[in-house]
């Protein structure tokens, strides 16, 4: 899992900047935006620093309509967060439909399973598409779309 966490906040680190110009924000008010020192702000556009999985995390919880950062992860990379963050089941949460960004994988009579055709994560949702977990491997998934309990 770490290698993606790195992925994920390399791609913060090099959107930072755009994110910034996209919200007409001066390199001062981005770095309050985001808990953070100027210098340090000037640091990681400047690519002698990193946000960290903290810091990346934060950029995307702080502008969740970022259009810069929808384009990099395909949507909203919050969905995202929890699956790199941590193994376990996320909170089931409703999701919207036709999403260009996520492509059907497997469908039975009581899930589906979706994969992001950006992050290559999947989701598994309930026919109502509501959000049951999410996972890197889809092998977690398995268990609970065939109804088998985890081993």
């Amino acid at each position: 899992m770490p290698d993606r966490q790195d992925a994920f906040i390399n791609t913060c680190d090099s959107k930072l900047r755009l994110v910034r110009a996209e919200a007409d924000l001066t390199q001062e008010e981005m770095a309050y935006s985001l808990g953070i020192s100027k210098k340090t702000l000037v640091d990681i556009e400047k690519g002698r620093r990193t946000l960290g999985w903290t810091g990346a995390a934060a950029l995307c919880a702080v502008f969740p309509t970022s259009d810069v950062i929808s384009s990099a992860f395909g949507g909203s990379p919050l969905e995202m967060i929890p699956a790199l963050a941590r193994s376990g089941q996320p909170v089931p949460q409703p999701e919207s439909g036709g999403n260009p960004w996520w492509q059907s994988v497997a469908e039975n009579d009581g899930f589906i399973i979706e994969q992001n055709i950006i992050s290559q994560h999947y989701r598994l949702l309930t026919k109502d598409r509501t959000k049951v977990a999410a996972s890197f491997d889809i092998d977690d998934l398995i268990p609970l779309f065939s109804g088998q309990p985890k081993e």
